[in-house]
């Protein structure tokens, strides 16, 4: 398949585009959707079903995909270079591939089911996924990728379908739909919306990544749909008259979105700062102490450096904190490889926790870098099969959906991982992606997500959302700026 596309000539896509519209304006305005005031405009929708039949029977949700049933479907998706092919053929090409990733991950291609007993299940029936092929014939890379800018959401938005929908909907609705947006430039937006009671970012990038390997002609990886993830639990939710949950944060809520980028060598230094490699002064000496002779703690990692630095940053930058509020830091944990005995790593499902560290402003503003990342390290640390199983049983004592939002305005919440492979493994067969952007789901004051950098040398993104004036005021803070770069493909 790759070599297939390698040997194709290069096609100009602004002309493609441009009779792909006027066709359709020419013809009955069912046809399409309404233009939205983004410029991007749906101009096919296929229903693609798996190319197999299913042998997967129900998959029950857990102690950790029930939580989610009031999350928004998780949007995430990648920009690509124009690819070598006729725009029909990139089209017929992404849907085929589909259609066999879904025999392999047949989860994705179902519904979700409530049974009598009140269990929730992912039934996989092969009931099949949207797949839409939109058009932005007036836009391009450049307008998506802005330096030292802020995210353009009213652009973004459209790069997915289902916008917002909350994963409760799985019972009407496709666990997953696919957007395939043609920019004018002929760069390439592939957006994947996937119900968050179904996956977590593990799950969604390994079959992000089974979607790549079969459109290039590799075979993919096989994940594990064994329910051994507290499997043995008979606690549930109960929705009367199957009224699902709604996001417990306001989605109206005036916001600003960033992705800051920050160098291998910008967390090299502040990694250093964090260990102590670089002198300064302990104004801690018991913590400190503790952290020396506690080998789980041997080291503060690089990301856990990077997230100190974001949580004194934007501590400072909520003007309207109190000295003695609470600050928190919630930091999802992937929890595959932390049980005893562990799970697999291709564990098919939700396997998440939030690690939670907390200090007040005024002890953020008291100590240092290396003390912050002292509290995010221990804590981390600390979550281990123990904490794990305690977290499992007290959720099946009171079940109830995951409370995301920031109600007090002093909570930090990362998502995501910056060690997700969303660049590599996605090369669908023309080359590797340019940027990770993501939609308006779960999005609220506070909520970060960790990216890879593009150039795979350590360097991380992150993408931050506040109100305009938080935001305003991290951008002025020259302590926080002088860590973060432009990366070097978008200069």
């Amino acid at each position: 398949m790759a070599q297939m596309i390698s040997t194709m000539p290069m096609v100009d896509a602004a002309p493609a585009v441009s009779a792909i519209m006027s066709k359709l304006q020419q013809s009955s305005p069912s046809c399409l959707d309404t233009p939205p005031a983004s410029g991007i405009t749906v101009v096919s929708r296929q229903h693609v079903r798996p190319d197999a039949p299913s042998a997967t029977g129900d998959l029950t949700l857990s102690v950790s995909d029930l939580p989610m049933l009031s999350c928004h479907y998780i949007q995430k998706g990648l920009f690509f270079p124009a690819p070598d092919l006729p725009m029909s053929s990139l089209v017929s090409l992404l849907e085929s591939s589909l259609s066999r990733a879904l025999a392999v991950v047949p989860a994705l291609a179902g519904r979700l089911v409530t049974l009598p007993d009140d269990r929730i299940v992912i039934r996989c029936n092969d009931a099949g996924v949207d797949f839409l092929h939109a058009v932005a014939p007036d836009l391009t890379l450049d307008d998506f990728l802005v330096p030292d800018a802020d995210v353009p959401t009213r652009l973004t938005k459209d790069l997915f379908p289902m916008d917002r929908t909350v994963s409760y909907e799985g019972h009407r609705r496709p666990l997953t739909s696919f957007q395939v947006t043609v920019l004018g430039d002929g760069a390439v937006f592939i957006g994947i919306v996937a119900n968050h009671a179904v996956v977590d970012g593990t799950s969604f990038w390994h079959f992000f990544n089974t979607w790549a390997a079969i459109c290039r002609g590799e075979a993919p990886k096989l994940l594990d749909f064994r329910r051994n993830f507290f499997g043995d639990s008979t606690a549930v939710l109960r929705f009367p008259g199957g009224v699902g949950p709604a996001v417990t944060f306001d989605v109206d809520a005036p916001l600003r979105e960033r992705v800051f980028h920050f160098s291998a060598d910008a967390i090299r230094e502040m990694k250093a700062i964090a260990n102590n490699r670089r002198g300064g002064h302990h104004d801690d000496a018991e913590v400190y102490g503790k952290m020396a002779h506690d080998p789980k703690n041997t080291e503060i990692s690089s990301f856990q450096s990077l997230c100190a630095q974001i949580w004194l940053a934007v501590t400072r930058a909520r003007k309207r904190l109190a000295p003695d509020a609470t600050t928190t830091f919630r930091m999802a944990v992937n929890c595959r490889h932390r049980l005893r005995p562990a799970i697999s790593p291709v564990y098919f499902g939700n396997a998440i926790q939030s690690a939670v560290t907390t200090a007040t402003v005024s002890e953020l503003a008291r100590h240092d870098l290396r003390w912050a990342a002292g509290k995010l390290n221990a804590s981390v640390a600390a979550y281990g099969d123990g904490a794990i199983r305690r977290a499992a049983a007290a959720w099946q004592a009171k079940p109830g959906c995951f409370p995301l939002g920031n109600p007090d305005g002093s909570v930090i919440t990362m998502g995501s991982s910056n060690r997700f492979p969303m660049y590599e493994g996605n090369d669908f067969g023309w080359g590797r992606a340019i940027a990770v952007r993501s939609g308006r789901a779960n999005k609220f004051d506070g909520k970060m997500s960790a990216f890879p950098g593009r150039a795979g040398d350590g360097s991380v993104d992150i993408e931050v959302c506040l109100p305009p004036e938080t935001m305003a005021a991290l951008l002025r803070d020259d302590e926080f700026m002088q860590y973060v770069s432009c990366p070097s493909h978008l200069l």
